[in-house]
């Protein structure tokens, strides 16, 4: 099959991601599940050329000289494709994420209004953790369309690699590539602060450098968004801590209680309906409360302080999974497989009659 076929084949399905290895067909990923497209077995040569229709002369002497490369696509106006490709025992392979072409509002993925408000503060940080594929990037870029579109401002965003494409609307938004346009998120972040910023979006914070720039960041006037491979708001904010060594670490739990805005923790879960996948949050809210436990290194007592802030917006992951199961949305199973306390949540569960019919 040639790459247009494989794309299109995609679009149309909403596939999340295509996988193109040697040793097997053509295939993508559909609601959470991996299906081949094609009978058709691929060869090296034809991995090799499939590679050749997307990247570069550049991109595949990188590939040769050091493994892998990452980039983005787009596919026309039809699609945009976030591409690894990357050599594996001496044979090209490629996985293709393909990237919502649209912006969402905060109730079509499920934000609470709530995280809205934070959106216009001066300073401060706000990250969103969770499993690779779990929709970290299209939350961010819901909460940046929404800066973009109601508040005056430059936002710069340091990407590996762009993703959303963000037009300027109401602000001015210039985005960044790391590899291409500056070659690491540190030096975006220490770069972007003589660039007259108000919002700066790290794509990941990868090591004790960028963390320090964004915390720096978000303590001098600016709102820094960015995100971590962490489950839950309280393992999220002992990972920051713990990457700093022992005699850092008092002092970066107190700058991290003064900056912190929000962590929102989420995964995704395949719908019982079979329509695709459904996203649950956890999230928490920096209220004085929460900013003292930081400060106090008494994280393990988060989750209590986010079961209680409702008001505020907050909620917890398992409580946000007990309401989906509820409401018949996703299975018993899929619940249970991603909750924090399993056991806890469990023996909360009741069958419903919509998850019933199910």
């Amino acid at each position: 099959m040639a790459i247009e076929s494989i794309l299109k084949f995609a679009i149309d399905k909403g596939a999340s991601d295509i996988h193109l290895s040697t040793g097997r067909p053509a295939s993508v990923r559909l609601h959470g599940e991996i299906m081949n497209i094609d009978a058709n077995v691929l060869k090296p040569e034809d991995t090799e050329a499939l590679a050749h229709e997307i990247t570069t002369e550049e991109q595949r002497k990188k590939v040769e000289e050091v493994g892998g490369i990452d980039f983005g696509f787009a596919y026309g106006d039809a699609a945009r494709f976030r591409v690894s490709c990357f050599k594996k025992q001496g044979t090209y392979a490629l996985v293709l994420r393909q990237l919502p072409t649209k912006f969402y509002t905060f109730e079509q993925i499920g934000l609470p209004k709530q995280l809205s408000e934070l959106l216009n503060r001066p300073r401060g940080l706000i990250l969103v953790t969770g499993p690779t594929g779990s929709g970290k990037t299209t939350t961010l870029a819901t909460m940046l369309n929404y800066i973009n579109e109601n508040y005056s401002k430059h936002i710069i965003t340091a990407e590996d690699p762009i993703e959303f494409v963000h037009p300027h609307k109401k602000s001015i938004v210039s985005q960044r590539e790391v590899g291409e346009d500056v070659p690491t998120f540190s030096e975006a972040v220490v770069k972007a602060l003589r660039q007259d910023p108000d919002v700066i979006l790290i794509g990941e914070m990868r090591d004790i450098n960028t963390m320090e720039s964004a915390i720096r960041a978000a303590e001098t006037g600016h709102l820094v968004f960015s995100t971590l491979h962490t489950t839950g708001a309280a393992r999220t904010v002992d990972r920051v801590i713990d990457v700093f060594p022992a005699h850092q670490q008092t002092q970066v739990r107190i700058q991290l209680a003064s900056t912190i805005v929000a962590v929102i923790s989420q995964t995704l879960l395949p719908r019982l309906d079979g329509k695709g996948r459904v996203c649950a949050f956890e999230v928490m809210i920096a209220t004085p409360a929460i900013r003292n436990l930081i400060r106090e290194n008494k994280t393990y007592q988060i989750t209590s302080e986010i079961q209680t802030g409702m008001k505020h917006g907050m909620k917890t992951l398992d409580d946000h999974l007990k309401d989906l199961y509820s409401a018949g949305i996703v299975s018993y199973d899929a619940v249970l497989e991603v909750a924090q306390d399993p056991k806890e949540l469990a023996a909360r569960l009741t069958q419903t009659p919509a998850a019933a019919k199910k």
